[in-house]
């Protein structure tokens, strides 16, 4: 996506330095490590595209984080593309709910999202359900790696591995670096009509 910059001015009016931090953060969380190099910004912009269907380029995201040495100013799309990622319905929505779920992770797994590399520890399992019948309970193993301890009327199986990152009531569910036995990764979405639902086991 060719984005035109805009002056710091502007980008001041429209959203605080200080809340592109929390936005940033945001991500950084949800993926479970820092964000620096080109391949690091090469991943989310996959990622973003998988769930939204847009694409932000890898070099618009660095300019997001201050990666590149030009000032350039995200554009306020960028920023509510990013932010929709995440689960939120824009940039707006995200600043007035991110305290809240610093402050408050007592109720996380009942939110409408997990951010898996903060809320989630190791050996924690949720059960995921989908329409029509679809019912799949899955283990944390850290590092946003999962694997599937049982599972009814889909084409996920006990044993298979993947990572994921971000879970969302009522979205599809994406997983990257599905794996069965030996072969070969693959992605997978769960609940492509409606969504998924989620409760912690």
């Amino acid at each position: 996506m060719n984005e035109k910059p805009i002056s710091p001015e502007t980008a001041s009016e429209n959203v605080r330095r200080a809340d592109i931090a929390k936005l940033r953060e945001a991500v950084e969380r949800t993926l479970g490590r820092t964000l620096h190099t080109p391949k690091d910004f090469e991943q989310l912009s996959g990622a973003i595209q998988g769930r939204l269907g847009v694409i932000l380029s890898r070099n618009t995201l660095r300019r997001l984080w201050g990666n590149m040495q030009d000032v350039e100013q995200p554009r306020r799309s960028t920023l509510d593309f990013v932010a929709r990622f995440l689960g939120y319905s824009d940039m707006d929505d995200l600043i007035a709910q991110e305290g809240k779920e610093l402050t408050d992770t007592s109720n996380a797994v009942m939110s409408r999202r997990i951010h898996v590399g903060t809320e989630l520890r190791k050996g924690d399992r949720l059960r995921l359900t989908w329409l029509p019948d679809r019912v799949c309970d899955i283990e944390y193993n850290g590092s946003l790696h999962f694997s599937v301890v049982a599972s009814e009327n889909t084409k996920l199986k006990a044993g298979d591995t993947f990572l994921c990152g971000l879970v969302i009531e009522g979205e599809p569910l994406y997983l990257d670096e599905l794996q069965r036995d030996n072969e070969p990764g693959v992605s997978y979405v769960c609940g492509k009509k409606g969504g998924v639902r989620f409760e912690k086991i």
